[in-house]
């Protein structure tokens, strides 16, 4: 019999789903009952969904993936596997079975993300069995203005949300004349809902660090920063893992592969402030100063760390790079858009049925993306809107589904593409109540420089409080636009000029919820709690006295085998009641 392999994904939501456990459950049968079978681990495939993740290869079944693995079943499925007995359920994707997410899979295109759920993301040895570490080799062969002009025809956009041309900023800095040059990846991912960088750091670090060693060397730089948020200790430990190692090789350090170019690079831990999210503040950063933009121009290009010429990258985008330069540009323009080639990774969150991670040509439709790839709605209740560009971008509601995705006609719809996190909301959604939840957060996480950002940002959450309280008025909507505007122009940093999106969106396409809950006094999502009604349907109820029993605060009245009545004035609308009914009687408005 021919050695089987079985590799567990332990990334972050494996982990977190139960996917140890499994491992251990596996290791400890193999060392107990040795069998020709090789334990591995892996990354994310993307199906966070499906955690904890266990794929299969080597017996007649072909490559079969299967999920919910669980400590109790792990080893049956295993034992099955050898012997040819497919399982009956839980196979997600496979080779020669019917995995029943093959389709999700299938509908993607994997540049940036090809490596991750593959290959074991500490292992170098596997990385350069993929082809890992020959584009830089390539990369040194060549004139270092051809690796920019090769980086422009690709059309390659920054991927961090502004879309810029990668190859174009490349050659700012590569003109900039010093004897000392930066280069930086910024991996401080802050959007709620966004999870595209910590996935593909903790999957193929080498491959972040590939690109970054190919920049440096294209733009003269000899030193280099990845900024990470801390919140990312399995990201970081796979960074220094995959640094030690690339150093240990020749691909780091003095003399990178035999040659006069040298390049050390190094991490630095974010504190976690959204706003480092920002280039300028993130290099206030790295540099230990408080994380505040700085006005420009200079741009980092002329002067960035310490004053010194600098390039920086989120990780998606320096994560294209190696395939570009492998595969040429011509090869990445044949996916995507005119204007935006190549793919898109995206984080699904909220009401999606295959939540995770994503990676689809431009191009592609929005509503493929949530159908197609996505797998659909999670709940019963239809599509209402996503959510897209992190607290910075803005909510497109259902009749713009058709909308393509690239930057421009993202754009159009008032949201941005921003980095890449997509949270999918129903209709049970308040779209006040969404805008004032990221506003929230954006206020939250201003850092205080600019007064319109700092007081603006403050005042427009405070409107937007009132009104899911029922004490708006319609001059609040005026009052939103106005402050919408200035702080757009008054902000010195992507973040307060972008702020206002969620509530300037969510106005554009969901004005008539404001209008209810300000004329009305009433959340047609139900979700504003301090405009709920709960009532008791007299002709519904039996009199069971359930609802009565789970009330907290004794509201409800009646007695046996007689309809119940709630006393509005002390309800504190925490739904106990509806939850213990039975009957359908109890009801929410």
């Amino acid at each position: 019999m021919s050695e089987v392999t079985v590799k567990v994904g332990l990334a972050s939501c494996g982990v977190a789903a139960g996917a140890r456990d499994v491992y251990r459950t596996l290791e400890e049968y193999l060392e107990a009952n040795p069998k020709p079978v090789k334990l591995l681990q892996t990354a994310c495939i993307g199906m966070c969904f499906e955690e904890p993740i266990v794929e299969f290869n080597g017996s007649a079944l072909g490559q079969m993936h299967v999920g919910k693995a669980d400590p109790s079943n792990i080893i049956k499925t295993l034992e099955d596997y050898i012997a040819g007995i497919a399982p009956t359920e839980n196979v997600i994707l496979a080779e020669k079975l019917e995995g029943r997410h093959n389709a999700l899979l299938h509908n993607q295109k994997r540049i940036v993300l090809r490596n991750c759920g593959v290959i074991d993301p500490k292992s170098l040895t596997d990385y350069e069995a993929t082809g890992g570490y020959q584009a830089l080799k390539k990369a040194l062969q060549m004139d270092k203005n051809a690796i920019i002009e090769e980086l422009k025809a690709s059309g390659l956009r920054g991927r961090g949300g502004a879309g810029f041309s990668t190859g174009l900023k490349w050659s700012f800095a590569a003109k900039a004349v010093s004897e000392k040059k930066y280069v930086v990846c910024n991996a401080d991912e802050g959007d709620p809902g966004a999870f595209m960088d910590r996935s593909a750091l903790e999957g193929d670090p080498h491959n972040v660090i590939e690109g970054m060693i190919i920049g440096a060397y294209a733009m003269g730089a000899d030193e280099g920063y990845i900024y990470c948020r801390a919140e990312y200790p399995m990201a970081i430990e796979h960074l220094k893992i995959a640094i030690e190692a690339a150093e240990a090789k020749g691909y780091l350090g003095k003399n990178i592969l035999g040659t006069s170019f040298n390049f050390e690079l190094h991490i630095k831990e974010g504190a976690g402030a959204f706003v480092c999210g920002e280039e300028t503040a993130l290099m206030q950063s790295i540099e230990g100063k408080r994380g505040m933009p700085t006005i420009r121009p200079p741009f980092p290009a002329e002067s960035g760390l310490w004053g010194k010429p600098t390039n920086i990258n989120n990780v998606e985008t320096w994560a294209n790079v190696t395939w570009i330069m492998i595969n040429g540009a011509k090869a990445f323009r044949a996916f995507g858009t005119e204007k935006s080639p190549g793919t898109k990774v995206f984080a699904l969150a909220g009401k999606i049925a295959g939540s995770g991670l994503i990676e689809v040509p431009m191009g592609i439709q929005i509503k493929d993306i949530i159908y197609k790839v996505g797998g659909g709605m999670k709940t019963a209740k239809p599509f209402k809107a996503v959510q897209m560009g992190g607290p910075s971008g803005g909510c497109i509601p259902a009749e713009k589904l058709d909308t393509i995705v690239d930057y421009d006609s993202i754009t159009a719809t008032g949201a941005i593409m921003g980095s890449g996190g997509m949270v999918v909301m129903d209709t049970g959604t308040c779209m006040v109540d969404v805008a004032r939840f990221f506003l929230n957060f954006t206020q939250n996480e201003s850092c205080g420089k600019c007064t319109f950002c700092r007081i603006g940002t403050k005042r427009m959450l405070e409107i937007l409080t009132r009104i899911t309280e029922g004490k708006g008025v319609l001059k609040d909507i005026e009052d939103l636009e106005e402050l919408a505007e200035n702080i757009i122009k008054g902000s010195l940093c992507g973040l307060g000029q972008t702020a206002p999106n969620p509530v300037l969106t969510t106005l554009r396409y969901f004005r008539d919820e404001y209008l209810a809950h300000i004329v009305d006094k009433r959340c047609p999502a139900g979700v504003c709690i301090p405009l709920l009604t709960y009532r008791i349907i007299p002709e519904k109820c039996i009199g069971c006295t359930a609802c009565a029993r789970k009330c907290p605060v004794h509201c409800i009245s009646g007695t046996v085998k007689h309809a119940h009545v709630i006393d509005e004035s002390k309800c504190i609308k925490c739904g106990a009641c509806q939850k213990a009914c039975k009957f359908d009687a109890v009801i929410k408005e």
